[in-house]
């Protein structure tokens, strides 16, 4: 009887265990090493050579689809059962579509788990009952939803994230900061109405079209976007010279451009009634007032201007917060150069126009 060689991998040292005590009950089967990182596991699977890798997700160092793809890519023979808590069909489908023989979750009898081990060494494919209905029915979702209409820039970055671009790589390519790649994807997921890069990758599978750019809207490089004379920004700062230095980008960038200035909110929300602003910066912090606040505030003023948080000090619960209250993104002042900026309005003039 064949003898099959299996890497568990899962940065839970008690989940290690319980798969080790589960699958030494298959007198076929032997466990030739465990890791608990991404960083790892590509190693032990160079040196261990084994024959099925049973895993989970969510580790350290490591990003599913793209460590998935590359395994498939470099080792076509080795088996791969994802092990996991998550139930969100999202993850199932991305990593099937990566190329994972089976998902399982961790909740299920320990009989299913062997039986889910056998299926795979036999060559076939493995997915918990519990998941099989959900699957048909997103999958019918998926097909009947018509596509959103997506900015270049954001087509852009879901071709990328299809290639398994993590953000630091799709940062270099598109020579913007990881932080304003991980707010572009923000948007970019709030236009399709999924919640994670797992998800984009599948809605993409579905809707190709939306990975091309139509020829209308490709330009050489370094060629600019005409600026819209009707083009208006409104800032929103307690700081006069940090104004100063967003009406200088603008006027490089858009010599046409109006550029508004606001130190709180009561100021801006009167702007707003005037002018409409196509593009809004507001600062989070405004003396003793609040820019989440001023955010809900202009959105309700001017519902068709986007609005973009802006912080000295990035804050996790800021942002998600910001977000939901009507912002499109949340940048770090530090990181809203010159060509961020130019960026910025571009996306604004192809939403708006």
């Amino acid at each position: 009887m064949q003898t099959y060689r299996i890497l568990l991998a899962d940065d839970h040292v008690l989940i290690r265990a319980g798969l080790r005590d589960a699958l030494t009950g298959l007198s076929n089967l032997e466990i030739v090493g465990e890791v608990g990182s991404g960083r790892e596991l590509m190693q032990a699977i160079k040196t261990l050579t084994p024959d099925l890798l049973v895993m989970d997700v969510n580790m350290p160092d490591f990003e599913p689809v793209e460590a998935v793809e590359r395994i498939r890519l470099l080792y076509p023979d080795l088996k791969i059962l994802v092990v996991s808590a998550y139930d969100d069909q999202s993850y199932v489908i991305g990593l099937l579509s990566a190329g994972v023989n089976g998902y399982h979750l961790k909740d299920q009898p320990l009989s299913d788990l062997l039986l889910a081990v056998q299926r795979v060494l036999d060559g076939g494919r493995w997915i918990s009952d519990p998941l099989v209905n959900r699957l048909v029915n997103h999958q019918t979702m998926i097909n009947d939803s018509p596509a959103p209409s997506l900015t270049r820039r954001q087509r852009e970055l879901l071709y990328l994230l299809t290639l398994g671009y993590n953000n630091h790589k799709i940062a270099h390519v598109m020579e913007l900061s990881v932080k304003t790649v991980e707010n572009h994807l923000t948007a970019l997921y709030r236009a399709l109405g999924v919640e994670s890069r797992l998800e984009a990758n599948n809605y993409a599978s579905h809707h190709p079209e939306l990975l091309a750019i139509p020829a209308q809207e490709k330009t050489a490089v370094g060629e600019e976007i005409a600026p819209s004379e009707d083009l208006t920004v409104l800032v929103v700062d307690d700081n006069p010279r940090y104004r100063a230095q967003m009406s200088r980008m603008l006027k490089k960038t858009h010599p046409s451009a109006s550029l508004y200035e606001a130190e709180d909110t009561t100021e801006a929300l009167r702007l707003a009634r005037q002018i409409a602003p196509r593009l809004a910066f507001v600062d989070v912090v405004l003396r003793e007032d609040d820019g989440i606040r001023c955010v809900r505030k202009l959105k309700q003023v001017s519902p068709t201007t986007r609005i973009i948080l802006i912080s000295a000090y990035p804050d996790r619960e800021f942002r998600r917060i910001g977000l939901d209250a009507g912002a499109i993104a949340f940048l770090d002042k530090k990181d809203l150069d010159a060509a961020t900026f130019r960026q910025l309005i571009e996306d604004s003039l192809e939403i708006n126009c």
